[in-house]
This record gives C-alpha cells, structure tokens and sequence, in this order.
C-alpha cells in the first residue's frame, strides 16, 4: 500500500528549505545597532523572527520604521546570495515531488523579490509553480491571502488536500487559516 500525496505542497522558505539565518541576523544587527536598540544573538534571531518585515518592523521601531526597514534591506541585499545554503535533502525533495507532479509553492514572509532572488540562484525557480513572499499578497502569512495567490495560477483552491510544510507556528497558523493540511518540520 502507497500513500497518496497531496495535490499540492506549499512550502515556508526560511529554515525549510533553505538556510539564510546568517545574513538574516547580521542585516537585523545592523538595523538594531544603527537604530540604538541592543543586538542580538543568532540563536535570539532564530526565535523571534517570524512575522514579516511590513508587520514587525513598525512594532519593533516605531514611528521610525521605514527608515530601520531601509537599512535592513540595504544589508540583507549587499550578502543574501553569497550565504544562501539549501537545508540537506531539500534539493533531492523538490526534484523527486516534481517529477512526480505535485503542484510545488512558497509562501515566505521574506520579502517576494528576495525570495525569487534566491530561487533563481539555486536553480529552483522551475521547480514551483508561484513563489509568494511578503507584500506579493495584500497581507501576509499567517493570513490566508499568499496561500490562495500561491495556487491561483494552478486553478487550485486550498484545502486538505494541499499540504503547507513549515518550522514555525506562523506556518502551522497559515495552514489552518487556509485550511490545508499543516507539517511541522524541524526542532
């Protein structure tokens, strides 16, 4: 006896699929630093970043968001490419899916022009059919939005049989919203 796969996966990116963590907390650093808020750890970075820039940095700056928003992305753009690292087995993973015909997709909370950057530096780019980052919808994950303008081009809607496969509870979140089917990967 097979197990049927799912008609769709939706995957996170981040600490998913692949591993930026390291240009990630140094563009963050430098934003807090530049803002006069105390840095912090990797490990601290790997714990509360979660939401997107749009809906954190505000939060976390305040009035003077955009201007830290600026900042951040100017780092993150100058090193993103040379420290991207695709997880273990998420090459081979994307490569058997595809061949198999299962419809593949990203809903990120990094940044859609970034996350297409880094699609297109590792030769994924052909493996999924939509690749939806922050601000691509009218709001982001765990809002339900990027996940049906992530099927919209395949004519899919979502539900059980569309799997969203991600580390966080803003993923398991997202998946519930949108109704699919969530997988918690990770630690």
């Amino acid at each position: 006896m097979s197990a049927e796969l799912p008609r769709a996966i939706l995957f996170d990116w981040d600490n998913t699929l692949v591993d930026n963590w390291p240009t990630i907390h140094d563009a963050l650093n430098t934003t807090l630093a530049a803002m006069g808020h105390p840095t912090w750890s990797l490990a601290e970075t790997r714990a509360r970043v979660r939401a997107s820039l749009r809906d954190s940095f505000p939060v976390m700056f305040g009035a003077r968001w955009e201007a830290a928003r600026d900042i951040f992305y100017a780092r993150f753009e100058a090193r993103h490419i040379e420290t991207l690292a695709p997880l273990p087995g998420a090459a081979a993973l994307l490569n058997a899916l595809h061949a198999r015909g299962v419809y593949l997709g990203v809903v990120s909370n990094k940044t859609g022009r970034y996350l297409r950057k880094e699609a297109a530096a590792l030769g994924w780019t052909g493996r999924f059919g939509r690749l939806v980052g922050a601000q691509d919808a009218a709001v982001d994950k765990p809002h339900r939005a990027p996940v049906d303008l992530a099927l919209a081009d395949a004519g899919m809607v979502a539900g059980p049989a569309v799997w969203f496969v991600g580390d966080t509870a803003m993923d398991m979140r997202c998946a519930y919203a949108a109704g699919c089917t969530a997988v918690l990967v990770g630690d």
